[in-house]
C-alpha cells in the first residue's frame, strides 16, 4: 500500500478535525470564494475548509487519499443537504482524470504539505488550475514554537529514522523551497506571495483528552506512540505532548481546549 495512504488512513482524522472547524470557516472566508467558482479542495480531509466552500456556493471538488476521510466528508456534505460538492479519493502527486486548467481556485490547507515528491504536488496543482486563477497553500512552519510543529517535532524524535530519500513536509513551510518548488512548475517568484496566519484548535474538552485524540487518531502521533511503547518510552512521549498541550491552551478553561497555531499562507497566482 501507498505508505502515504496507510499513514492518514490508519487513524481517523475526523477526531482531529472537530477542533478545526472555525479556524477552517475563517480562513475561507477571506478566500473570495463565491457562487460558481469552481474549487479543488486537495487533502481535504472530511471537509473542514471544502465544506465552507460549497456554503458560499463555489463549485466543490474534495480530493484526499484516505478513503475513510472521504467517505466522511460525503456524510457530512449530504447531512447538511449540499448538492454543490464531490469527494473523490486521489493522490496530490498525480490528479489522474483532473484536466488541465480546469479549477478557479485550488485550496489546500495542511493537506498537499503531506505528499511525497513536493516538486510532483506544486506541478499538479499549476496544472490544473486556470490562467488568472489562484493556488491557496496553509503549511504549518518547522521550528514554530507554537502547537503542531511541536506536536511534529516531538513525535520524531520517538520514532525511527525515515527511509533514506525521504523529504520532511515541514520544508512547505519555507519560503525558498516553495519558490523552487513552483518556479520549477513554471510559475514566477513575482507570482508567489507569502503571509504568517493563525489557525486556531479549539474543543470542548480537556487539553489532556485532545491529546488523547491525537495518540488514538492522528496518524504521525499514533506512530510515534507505538514506536515509544517498543522501547518503554510512552509514558515520557504521553508527558511531553500533555505539557505542551497544557501550556499553550488558551481558552481560561480546563475543560476546554483552544490552541493558536503559526502557519505559512501560501498565495501562488497562475499567468
Amino acid at each position: 500500500m501507498n505508505p502515504n495512504k496507510a499513514l492518514w488512513e490508519k487513524g481517523d482524522f475526523t477526531k482531529i478535525a472537530d477542533g478545526m472547524r472555525e479556524s477552517g470557516s475563517a480562513l475561507v472566508a477571506k478566500l473570495g470564494v463565491k457562487k460558481g467558482l469552481k474549487v479543488l479542495d486537495l487533502g481535504c480531509g472530511d471537509g473542514t475548509t471544502a465544506i465552507p466552500e460549497a456554503r458560499l456556493g463555489a463549485e466543490v471538488l474534495g480530493v484526499d487519499i484516505a478513503s475513510n476521510l472521504v467517505e466522511a466528508g460525503k456524510k457530512r456534505a449530504a447531512a447538511e443537504g449540499l448538492g454543490n460538492i464531490t469527494f473523490r479519493e486521489g493522490d496530490a502527486t498525480n490528479l489522474q482524470g483532473l484536466d488541465d486548467q480546469s479549477f478557479d481556485l485550488v485550496v489546500t490547507i495542511f493537506g498537499a504539505m503531506f505528499a511525497p515528491k513536493p516538486m510532483d504536488v506544486a506541478k499538479e496543482m499549476v496544472r490544473v488550475t486556470k490562467p488568472g486563477g489562484q493556488i491557496v497553500m496553509g503549511n504549518w512552519i518547522p521550528g514554530d514554537p507554537t502547537l503542531v510543529a511541536q506536536i511534529l517535532k516531538i513525535s520524531s524524535a520517538y520514532t525511527p529514522p525515515p527511509p533514506e530519500g525521504f523529504v520532511s513536509p515541514m520544508l512547505w513551510g519555507v519560503e525558498s523551497n516553495v519558490i523552487e518548488r513552483f518556479e520549477n512548475a513554471g510559475v514566477a517568484k513575482e507570482d508567489i506571495s507569502f503571509e504568517k496566519d493563525i489557525f486556531t484548535f479549539e474543543i470542548a474538552c480537556t487539553p489532556a483528552e485532545y491529546v488523547e485524540r491525537f495518540k488514538n487518531f492522528y496518524g504521525p502521533t499514533m506512530n510515534a506512540f507505538d514506536a515509544a511503547e517498543k522501547n518503554g518510552k510512552a509514558a515520557d512521549l504521553q508527558r511531553e505532548l500533555e505539557d505542551l498541550f497544557n501550556r499553550h491552551n488558551q481558552s481560561g478553561s480546563s475543560n476546554t481546549t483552544r490552541i493558536p497555531a503559526n502557519f505559512l499562507k501560501v498565495t501562488v497566482t497562475r499567468r
